[in-house]
């Protein structure tokens, strides 16, 4: 009885957070609002393929797609991979869309370069998790902290992993 009472209490538990996420506003929403702009993006590997969960992937959803704005696409090679000795610029956007596994977009996973940012982490990075429907997943405020441990993993180039898990 004890154990079917902690139970119950685990679900309303993880249901009530998870109903609790906020709308974004300031930092988040900027990020959000850039992440919906998809025009003069360029695809990793230069291609809108949905490339499936890799192995080192904090996230859930079971498929993504990563785009780079003008000034990030200037880090990729003509492959459309990231240079092994890139250094993203300030102005960089990166966004990884993050889908279920029926294709249906979930999240968008957002890094953007901008070293005097008051949201920056030590990198000049400002990290972005946000549901497609404009709630916060993890508030920019705490810059990355829940997404440095997996980004700085071996074989990164400035946070990123793509060539790592999608050579």
């Amino acid at each position: 009885m004890k154990t079917k009472i902690l139970l119950i209490i685990a679900v309303l538990y993880i249901f009530t957070s998870a109903c609790s996420k906020e709308d974004a506003t300031g930092t988040d929403k900027q990020l959000y609002d850039m992440a919906l702009v998809t025009n003069g993006f360029t695809w990793y590997k230069n291609s809108e393929s949905y490339l499936p969960k890799s192995q080192g992937s904090g996230h859930n959803q079971a498929f993504l797609r990563t785009r780079y704005n003008d000034l990030a696409a200037t880090q990729l090679d003509s492959n459309g991979k990231v240079n092994p000795d890139a250094v993203f610029p300030n102005g960089s956007l990166i966004v990884k869309e993050l889908y279920n596994s029926d294709k249906t977009l979930d999240q968008y996973a957002i890094l953007y370069k901008q070293s005097n940012h008051i949201d920056a982490d030590a990198n000049g990075w400002v990290w972005g998790y946000v549901s497609a429907s404009g709630k916060v997943a993890e508030p920019a405020e705490k810059k990355g902290q829940a997404c440095t441990s997996c980004h700085l993993q071996t074989g990164h180039i400035d946070y990123l992993l793509m060539n790592k898990y999608f050579p």
